[in-house]
């Protein structure tokens, strides 16, 4: 019997942040709901909110990493904010590299007829559950090579 994956995947940004979630299985990832950023406490209210709802054992956040692969500015106050929040919800923290999710999000959504230059928080979703995905295909992989070890 497989293990419930019950995980939030997030795209931090200065306004906003965009949140997904996945089935139980683990298998995909969907965006949930889109997170504007008001001061720190008002922000963890509105995610233990979806943490217990969803029953979320883990975030998955998207780390900016710099095109050249170095950690910014930016990416440091993501680890900031993501460490925080993580503390503050009392939940384990996993990073997924999340460059150009958003330029693929957006992408995504176009070819969906989705896409809106005044809807940035579907963009964020959608980020999200890409950054999600990524994760749940890692660990999905990771796995498939500790069984093919053990054969």
């Amino acid at each position: 019997m497989r293990e419930k994956i019950a995980a939030l995947g997030l795209d931090v940004g200065k306004k906003r942040v965009g949140v997904a979630g996945c089935d139980g299985l683990g298998l995909i990832a969907t965006g949930l709901t889109t997170i504007e950023r008001t001061h720190f406490i008002a922000d963890v209210e509105k995610f233990k909110q979806l943490v217990e709802e969803r029953d979320i054992k883990v975030l998955v956040v998207g780390l900016p990493y710099s095109m050249n692969g170095t950690l910014g500015s930016q990416a440091k106050q993501v680890q900031n904010y993501a460490t925080r929040l993580a503390k503050a919800l009392q939940l384990p923290l996993e990073y997924v590299d999340e460059r150009l999710t958003s330029y693929e999000a957006e992408e995504q959504l176009k070819a969906q007829k989705r896409f809106s230059t005044y809807n940035k928080g579907l963009v964020d979703r959608q980020a999200a559950a890409i950054i999600l995905q990524q994760w749940l295909d890692q660990r999905r992989s990771l796995r498939l090579i500790e069984l093919e070890d053990n054969l």
